[in-house]
């Protein structure tokens, strides 16, 4: 079952997710051999715990404010910025307000 968005559909990113109370949501917008984009979103004080992946990804916050840590140090994003977190490097992730993020991986 394919679970991805339209294709060829203008697609507001912020407006497809909606908030958990004191929890994360993601959703899967494509995925394909070559990587995939997912859609989340994060309650306050929610996140991910430091892991890594094997593939470079891109992170950008859509609203909200969220503390992005890459190899133990901490960066605060806001909406409109992004960040590339480098492969095999360990990231987290905190919520330090409510905040929609769009992951774009694409492997290598």
């Amino acid at each position: 079952m394919d679970n991805t968005f339209e294709k060829g559909a203008i697609l507001n990113m912020a407006q497809m997710i909606e908030y958990a109370a004191g929890g994360v949501i993601s959703k899967q917008i494509l995925k394909n051999e070559a990587g995939n984009i997912t859609l989340f979103s994060f309650d306050k004080a929610q996140g991910l715990s430091e892991h890594t992946a094997p593939f470079d990804a891109m992170v950008e916050i859509l609203e909200g404010e969220a503390e992005i840590s890459i190899a133990g140090k901490p960066m605060i994003l806001t909406a409109g910025q992004s960040i590339i977190m480098p492969a095999n490097i360990p990231h987290a992730l905190y919520a330090t307000k409510q905040f929609k993020m769009l992951l774009t991986m694409i492997k290598g």
